[in-house]
């Protein structure tokens, strides 16, 4: 693994995951979330744990880009990077589906998490591909 390359794509995919979920969570998903404000925290308390959602999204970063580099850079051209994408996007929503059987989500949250999280990691996939992108034929890592 090269390691300049893995910070680089670990911040490029920390980067990738804040923007979207800004635009998903922060935009698309605001008018749900007002209308189920029975189940979220309050706003000063979502501030107050702010720094524990920038720790899941950097674990989440740091995850995806390590398995990555370990498993498909090599050869992963930007199919391989889509489809990994939606592969770790379908694996996280494992936790949609949980969260629906054991919290009273609406339907609307669970089938746009869903989504959403799908076409995240197809972005993630894509936006980490271009910055870890294969090393060149005859290259050494």
């Amino acid at each position: 693994m090269n390691p300049q390359r893995l910070l680089l794509a670990i911040v490029a995919a920390f980067a990738a995951i804040f923007c979207t979920d800004f635009l998903i969570h922060g935009l698309w998903m605001e008018p749900v979330y007002k209308a189920t404000m029975h189940l979220w925290r309050t706003d000063e308390e979502m501030q107050a744990h702010m720094g524990w959602l920038c720790a899941g999204q950097l674990l989440a970063a740091v995850t995806f880009v390590l398995i990555w580099a370990k498993g498909f850079a090599a050869t992963g051209g930007r199919k391989c990077a889509v489809i990994y994408g939606l592969c770790m996007g379908l694996f996280s929503q494992a936790n949609t589906l949980i969260s629906y059987a054991v919290e009273p989500l609406t339907l609307e949250i669970v089938w746009k998490w869903m989504l959403s999280g799908v076409l995240q990691g197809i972005v993630l996939g894509l936006v980490v591909r271009s910055v870890y992108k294969p090393a060149a034929y005859g290259a050494v890592e």
